[in-house]
């Protein structure tokens, strides 16, 4: 794996693919969380301090599936002019912009820095090649630089123009940033070199999200535990009530064989015990408790009970390696966060003895953030969809397009 510590970028302008797809305020549009940004400073300071200059290139949101009524691009929303000020902050550079990132001014502006600079170009998907990944549109960006890096772990997992196809202009100097590489190894070192009792959290919505993951995890794990909304497909294919709870009902038969499966595979697989049920999905509902097999009509579970994070606590403090991907409830809103912030505690605590943690990215890394513990886990991945997808053994066309010569 080659990486930005390989390589000497004195004199050099690289062109920097990163994920400054970060969150906005709705009315100032200033940058909300800076956790993207942040990741990709080491990386643009390493080019820096060599001598080189920086082209930074970066998607944000989906324009073209989100047009204004008149059918135009709304600019104003999904301009990474919003970023500039914070990444020039953070930087300690003065970051200049580019209206387009490809065209004249683009290519000017590019080819005028001068060691030391930093060049933002604007959004990539305004440009539908972008996302077709249009060998054209990549070749138009290559130009831009003369070595290409890859730091966006976010999109590896899309065979995007400016995450995998421009990689074939760029033989002998196509290389990792310290995100994707650190993403890369991280992810490793839980797949393959996970020290035991190896611990897999899994929460979310949806069984039918997680069930290739859960798959890879059967053979690797000690311990899988199951939390949110997706433990409630499981306890109505048990024959359990579950109220108005979140199910996904054609996937039951799928539910009973991934229980039978985990029965064969020797895997603990835990279940919530209980639950904390609310009358309507909102904050100010009505709140009451019951054990999963046994909840009442009207009443839907939105968060796991004190049994479940008493279980779940336990197991993982006893571990050794742990994955963590999705939360236990509904976590954003305070009545129903109990039950995520302590698992979050729990990894933390196990962490402080010496366990490794990987924090999957998504509404996880969002969870550790808010609950203030991203510090006091192992490593939180970026890149939520591109995580997933290399666990569940999947190539990821970003990293496959560098790693070839």
């Amino acid at each position: 794996m080659i990486t930005v510590d390989d390589f000497n970028f004195s004199g050099k302008r690289a062109l920097v693919r990163v994920d400054f797809n970060v969150p906005l305020d709705k009315t100032t549009f200033a940058v909300t969380d800076n956790t993207r940004l942040k990741a990709a400073v080491p990386t643009i300071k390493k080019i820096l301090n060599d001598g080189g200059s920086v082209v930074l290139m970066s998607h944000l949101g989906r324009p073209l599936k989100k047009l204004k009524e008149d059918g135009s691009v709304d600019v104003q929303k999904f301009t990474l002019k919003h970023t500039v000020a914070e990444i020039s902050k953070l930087l300690n550079v003065e970051v200049l912009f580019a209206d387009n990132c490809i065209g004249q001014q683009a290519m000017d502006m590019a080819q005028n820095l001068k060691q030391g600079q930093v060049l933002l170009l604007e959004n990539l998907r305004f440009h539908k090649g972008e996302e077709k990944g249009d060998v054209e549109f990549a070749k138009q960006l290559a130009a831009l630089g003369n070595v290409y890096v890859n730091d966006a772990f976010g999109t590896a997992h899309r065979a995007h123009a400016s995450t995998a196809v421009i990689a074939q202009f760029f033989p002998g100097a196509k290389m990792f940033g310290y995100v994707m590489a650190n993403e890369i190894k991280n992810a490793e070192r839980v797949m393959l070199h996970a020290g035991k009792p190896f611990t897999a959290i899994m929460g979310g919505a949806k069984v039918s999200d997680k069930i290739l993951i859960i798959e890879q995890l059967m053979s690797r794990c000690d311990h899988i535990i199951i939390g949110g909304g997706m433990a409630y497909t499981f306890f109505k294919a048990m024959g359990g009530q579950i109220g108005s709870s979140l199910c996904e009902d054609d996937k039951l038969d799928l539910a009973k064989e991934i229980l039978k499966r985990a029965e064969q595979s020797g895997v603990k697989f835990h279940l919530p015990v209980d639950s904390v049920l609310a009358d309507k999905f909102d904050n100010d509902a009505q709140v009451s408790y019951s054990d999963n097999m046994h909840i009442p009509d009207g009443w839907m579970g939105l968060d796991i009970g004190k049994k479940a994070v008493e279980e779940f606590s336990a197991i993982i403090k006893d571990s050794k390696t742990i994955l963590w991907n999705g939360p236990m409830g509904v976590f954003e809103m305070e009545k129903f966060s109990a039950g995520t912030k302590a698992v979050a505690q729990a990894v933390a605590d196990a962490t402080g003895k010496g366990a490794f943690s990987l924090i999957g990215g998504g509404d996880s890394a969002a969870a550790v953030n808010k609950f203030g513990m991203s510090d006091k886990v192992s490593y939180v991945s970026t890149g939520g969809g591109a995580l997933l997808e290399y666990f569940e053994g999947k190539e990821l066309p970003g990293i496959k397009m560098v790693m070839e010569s």
